[in-house]
């Protein structure tokens, strides 16, 4: 009888540890499911998270891109409205430059044309009179070589008849001439000195005046306004009752 307890108790003994067993076996599976379904969820919520990631970085590259781009465009803005007014301040010089040119060169065809007239009693006929005819010759070549608008040739014959008539009647216009055709030339600062010569050497001639006035110019010429000015002030003072004195203080007034 006590063996046959025994072994219905060691029966139910079994059962119940198979049972537990069986349920803890159990138990342990699902955890296991429940752990891997929760990685692979994991795996895929990082997937999507770096491709998020990896969407707002080349979003945000190309917004860095952009700016960039925008920078640079503003900065050729900025560049092109530079180079538009620099060239607006160009065309200006150049407009003025061109003025002055022919200003220039409508004074030197007035001069011309006084020198073409046949009757005029104007101081240059007057010094032809009284020169020699080598000299008046050799000054009515240079000069015409001037009127045909060889500046060079004119220049060295003008200068040649300097070097043979030194104390000509015929000198200081020679010299007058010479300035002249520098300045015909755009050789402005050459002109000035051409000019500046004739004063020092003969201040009272008939042509000193008019020298001042083309030394005027070719200072405007070369951009020196204030020295224009100077000049144009100290030829009314020197040389007020002259024809160059009233172009001077016409000059004078549109400043």
């Amino acid at each position: 009888m006590r063996g046959a307890s025994r072994a219905v108790f060691a029966a139910l003994a079994f059962a119940g540890f198979a049972s537990g067993a069986h349920a803890a076996l159990f138990d342990d599976d699902e955890a296991r499911a429940r752990v891997e379904a929760l990685r692979r969820q994991m795996a895929a919520t990082q997937q999507s998270v770096d491709e998020r990631l990896g969407k707002l970085e080349a979003e945000l590259r190309d917004r860095s891109a952009l700016v960039d781009l925008a920078g640079q465009i503003e900065a050729l803005r900025g560049d092109l409205s530079r180079m538009r007014g620099q060239i607006e301040v160009l065309l200006n010089q150049a407009e003025t430059a061109d003025k002055r040119q022919k200003d220039l060169y409508l004074d030197i065809d007035t001069r011309l044309r006084k020198l073409e007239q046949p009757k005029e009693a104007s101081a240059e006929k007057a010094a032809d009179t009284a020169a020699s005819p080598e000299e008046t010759k050799a000054y009515e070549a240079a000069l015409n070589q001037f009127k045909l608008g060889n500046y060079p040739l004119a220049i060295s014959a003008l200068q040649g008849l300097l070097v043979t008539y030194p104390n000509g009647r015929l000198a200081p216009n020679a010299q007058y001439w010479i300035g002249m055709a520098y300045a015909a030339q755009r050789d402005y600062k050459n002109s000035i000195g051409a000019q500046q010569k004739l004063i020092a050497a003969w201040p009272e001639d008939a042509k000193a005046p008019d020298a001042m006035l083309n030394i005027a110019t070719s200072q405007e010429a070369m951009g020196d306004r204030r020295g224009a000015q100077k000049t144009l002030e100290a030829l009314l003072v020197k040389y007020p009752a002259s024809q160059a004195a009233a172009s001077a203080k016409q000059r004078l007034q549109k400043r």
